[in-house]
């Protein structure tokens, strides 16, 4: 959420950021098999949640324990909401601008039900390479912590004996509207990303506590995000006030 300062700073000191997600690990693996000018686009994969299929009308009926029921991932409560709204996805997208230096045009967003592509890399020749594993954090963890080395782990393996299916059908923006602030922020950044985070983890805070529906997750971070003072180029001391104000911005949201 302070992808500048942060991607500032690595290559001041000359360091290497190792991403631990899922998501942002497969791209990571992935990009070691061409040159940085050779990326076309990456790919993120989202399971699309519990509710990727239900309407607009039943998604108002959503409860706080529907959209903990995960169907792949076993995650907090936090994150699993933010499956639900595909918050994860529009955050991650930010990320993918700043740690892999892409525009937002090289970002895409499909839906993966299975969750065992984690994510791939489009190469301008149309080869496309992709990382998959069991859907859990052990080996993307793994990977991160004894980069640049592979060494034999705990993490579950697939089972290449059974029969696979791996479906990919494209994200609804329509449906899924987290995706375009997600897109939003990335254009813009300066302090873009720290008041859609900050607004989201309050909003998802209150819907958990049963102040907030499920479908006013997005539109409160919309409006606080489209209300913030915008700096294009933020101190993080900016950044640290401006996550103070937005869950402040969300809690009056909520009270109005």
């Amino acid at each position: 959420m302070a992808g500048s300062l942060v991607t500032r700073l690595a290559a001041d000191r000359g360091a290497h950021i190792v991403p631990v997600d899922s998501e942002h690990s497969a791209i990571f693996q992935a990009l070691q098999a061409g040159k940085h000018e050779e990326v076309l686009r990456v790919v993120l994969t989202a399971s699309g949640g519990p509710f990727r299929e239900l309407s607009h009308e039943q998604l108002r009926q959503v409860t706080v324990d529907d959209a903990l029921a995960h169907p792949t991932w076993d995650m907090g409560p936090k994150i699993t909401v933010d499956s639900a709204t595909m918050m994860n996805k529009a955050l991650e997208i930010i990320e993918s601008r700043w740690l892999f230096d892409l525009t937002t045009e090289q970002i895409e967003v499909v839906i993966h039900p299975q969750s065992v592509v984690h994510s791939f890399v489009e190469f301008v020749d149309g080869s496309i390479v992709a990382q998959l594993g069991p859907p859990n954090m052990k080996l993307p963890i793994q990977y991160a912590l004894d980069y640049p080395h592979r060494r034999a782990g705990i993490a579950e393996r697939l089972d290449w004996q059974k029969h696979w299916r791996l479906d990919f059908e494209p994200a609804d923006r329509n449906r899924c509207p987290a995706l375009e602030l997600g897109y939003a922020c990335a254009r813009a950044g300066g302090t873009s990303g720290a008041v859609l985070n900050a607004a989201n983890e309050a909003a998802v805070e209150a819907f958990l506590g049963g102040e907030l529906h499920f479908t006013e997750i997005v539109p409160a971070c919309r409006s606080v995000l489209d209300g913030h003072d915008f700096d294009p180029n933020p101190t993080l001391e900016q950044l640290e006030e401006l996550d103070r104000w937005a869950r402040q911005e969300v809690t009056r949201w909520v009270c109005a």
